[in-house]
Order: structure tokens, then sequence, then C-alpha cells
């Protein structure tokens, strides 16, 4: 009964949200001179954990590149910068090694640093520390970064006093997302066959894009020990239904989530550059893009995976847009399960969402995704001339995230 109720509550949102009168998307599209604008939007290619391009790059190597590469394409002073915030989630000591990846790369030590955890939305995390920085006129200038490595830094087992495990919910928050997919499945009727047909939509459209060459458009060449990086290693091609259907499950022996259908562990780092559109028109920079509003919430740590259902309502009630204006979404896909689940909830066209395939195909470094979804969202926009994304994910131990951002960029 407990999942019926939340699933109504949620869903009640939804139609709360979604019944917001469209009168923000007007003033969405206006130029304002205080308004929040990314000047640059690039990631890295992605590496398989264990296996692929990156596997032996820790964090701090990663970083250093990224900013090199950054500070060479920008021809950008670093002495600019006035902050610089990095999303990840578990390297060990990352203030220290974010701050020393940054001044190897040449920006002074003067530019301050700072790193923060949000699990799977901490990438979206720093793109709204920075943008508020903004605001609230405390920078004029900052970065915004995600990272991370799952092949040297793999997700610890967290621990909770006895005292507190006896909670249920806190039990559930520190269970391992593999468990909280098939939970979501088991409360809300996902079934296999569902899972892998969701899946398939993600690896056949993330291989005609590596196919067509749609990512080098996001992807900034990385030079690491000699070798330049800049093309995903984590794209499979020639998937298939069947191939898919013959998997074993991957967290229970009688579960439905596997590796074809859950999101892989992956490398890799993404970043934006941000000020105010005042300072981009005074330095001559071009505007990519306009950050607008972000919202975050939290669900039934047992039931994870559905938090887009409540996230989204919420920050298309902030921004006063219905679902339709939105062009472009990027919905991060931890587990066909709950991916499955909230498009079908939502009921938003899957044309537009993950247009060229999400974190299923393409991996999902905890750290960077929530960036990467910026990214990859804005370089589809001036692919189509279209205007709005919105990004969503949802966040180990029970919560969610989403924003919306404004094309401004034109093919």
């Amino acid at each position: 009964m407990l999942p019926r109720l939340i699933a109504r509550r949620i869903t009640q949102g939804v139609t709360r949200g979604f019944a917001t009168q469209a009168k923000g998307r007007p003033e969405l599209l206006a130029k304002r001179p205080d308004d929040v604008v990314i000047t640059f939007a690039k990631r890295t290619a992605m590496g398989r954990a264990r296996k692929g391009q990156l596997k032996d790059v820790p964090v701090d190597e990663l970083l250093n590149a990224l900013f090199k590469a950054t500070l060479e394409k920008t021809k950008l002073n670093p002495a600019l910068l006035e902050d610089i915030c990095v999303g990840t989630c578990h390297p060990p000591s990352p203030l220290y090694i974010s701050r020393a990846a940054a001044i190897a790369a040449g920006i002074p030590v003067e530019v301050p640093i700072s790193t923060v955890n949000r699990l799977c939305s901490s990438g979206l995390q720093s793109i709204v520390t920075v943008s508020n920085a903004i605001r609230t006129q405390q920078i004029q200038l900052g970065m915004a970064v995600g990272v991370e490595s799952m092949s040297l830094n793999p997700r610890p087992t967290p621990e909770v006093v006895p005292a507190i495990a006896e909670n249920p919910q806190a039990h559930d928050c520190v269970q391992p997302m593999g468990w909280t997919s098939e939970m979501v499945a088991r409360a809300y009727n996902v079934p296999r066959q569902k899972q892998d047909e969701y899946a398939l939509i993600s690896h056949t459209r993330a291989a005609k894009a590596v196919q067509a060459g749609i990512f080098s458009e996001e992807i900034i060449p990385v030079e690491i020990r000699g070798a330049v990086i800049s093309v995903d290693d984590t794209v499979r091609p020639g998937v298939t239904l069947e191939s898919l259907a013959g998997l074993k499950p991957a967290f229970m022996e009688d579960g439905a989530s596997t590796a074809g259908n859950s999101s892989g562990i992956g490398d890799g780092a993404a970043l934006c550059i941000l000020t105010t559109r005042s300072r981009a028109e005074l330095e001559g920079w071009e505007v990519l893009g306009k950050y607008v509003t972000s919202a975050f919430v939290g669900v039934e740590p047992r039931y994870m995976g559905i938090s887009p259902v409540a996230a989204i309502p919420k920050v298309l009630a902030k921004a006063g847009l219905r679902k339709e204006n939105v062009d472009v979404w990027e919905i991060n896909e931890a587990f066909a399960s709950q991916f499955a689940y909230c498009v079908e909830q939502l009921e938003v066209p899957i044309e537009k969402i993950n247009p060229n395939g999400g974190s299923i195909a393409l991996t999902h470094p905890l750290g960077m995704t929530g960036t990467r979804q910026v990214v990859t969202g804005l370089a589809e926009l001036k692919r189509r001339g279209a205007d709005i994304l919105c990004t969503s994910m949802c966040i180990g131990s029970g919560m969610g995230g989403a924003a919306i951002f404004v094309n401004e960029a034109r093919a």
C-alpha cells in the first residue's frame, strides 16, 4: 500500500506542476544584463570503469588535463576566475586534489576552489553553487566542474551505527543503488521486458550518435600521459533485445536489473564556465546558454529512482513552464526500472528525452553526470535550433534534482 500512496502523492505534484501557466517562457527567453550565462561547456571523452581508456587516471590528473585543455581552447586569462566548484563523490581528500590540479594547470593560487558532493547530482550542484554566487554578486566569473573516477574510487559501503540503522528509512538510504532499482521495479510493476526495451532505446541512440560523430561537438580532447583522449569507449554497438534478454540479473538472483539495462560505471569530467551576461558582452565572450533555476527534493529512500517525478514538476513550476515548453530533456538513466517509470509517469514523449542515448549506454561517472547532461543538452539544442532544456536525475539516499537552462547558441 505504501508505494501506491507515495506514487499518488508524487503524481498529484506532477499534475500541479504541469498545470502551471507558461507565463515564464517569454521571460525565460528575454535577455537581461544580470542573467547567469554559460560561455563554455565541454566534457572529456568517457571511459569504461576498470577496462577503459581512463581506468588508471586519478581524479587530479583528469581534472588537470581538463583545466589545461579549457584554458588553451578558450584563451581565458585564469587570473580572472573568482571561484571554482568541483562536484565529485568518492575520491579521498577531494578538495586537496582539486586545488592541486587547478594550480598545476596554471590557475593562480589566488583563485579559490571548493568541492561538493550530492552524489549523482554533484555536477549539477557545482553549477548551482557557482550560479548562486554570481546571482548574489559574490563573484562574476566561475567554473563549475563534475568529475569521477569510478575505476579508482568506487562507491564505498556506507556505515551507520546500529541505533540509526534501526530506523527503516535510514536503513534504506544507505543500501546499494541496485537494490533500490529492484525495489522500484517490484513496487511499481516494471517488468524485465520493459526495462530491456527502454535500455535498447538508449543503446541504439548512442551507437547512432557515435557513428554520426555527434559527441565530437561536446567533447574537448585532453592529453594524458602523451595520449590524446577524444572518443568515448563506453558505447557498445550492436546491442539487441535478444542480447539484453540473455544477461543475468546483476543485484539479486531473482531481479530484473542487469549490466545491460543499468547505467554503466565509468570515468570522466565535464566543465562549464559561468558569468553574467553583462560581463560576457564586455569581454566579448560567446554566450552558449543561460542557467534559469533548479530544484532538489527528497523521496522515500527505498524508491530513490522515482524522484525525477517529484523534482521535475517543482522546477517547472519555479520557471513558470509547462512540460510542453521543454524542447529537450536529459533525464538520467540510472536504471531502466526507474527511468521507464519516470518517463511514463511524466508523460513526456520519449523522442524528446535523451535523444542521443543516456547513461545506460554512455555510462554514469557519478560526479560528472550532472554537468555532462548540461553540456550534452545544450549541444543538442544548438543542433536543433531549439530553446529550453530540462535536466534531471535521481540521487542516491533518496533524493532527486532538476534544472532549467536556455540555449542561446545557433548552429
